[in-house]
């Protein structure tokens, strides 16, 4: 299991533009060089999925982990 937690996500996904989906989210903490523990997360949202907000994406990483 990754060892990434919701506050070190966002950290990673400071300044994205909501509504974003998986796509988005990933490339976005890419550029802000996230570790692989917070991508491997991410990676597992679901494709069809669109977050309004943090707190939308907080709750579906909740899910996950």
């Amino acid at each position: 299991m990754t060892k990434a937690n919701p506050v070190e996500i966002q950290k990673h996904l400071k300044g994205v533009d909501y509504p974003a989906d998986k796509q988005q989210l990933i490339k976005h903490a890419k550029k802000q060089k996230a570790d692989q523990d917070v991508l491997s997360i991410l990676e597992q949202l679901p494709d069809d999925e669109e977050f309004n907000s943090p707190a939308d994406l907080n709750k579906a990483i909740g899910d996950i982990v």
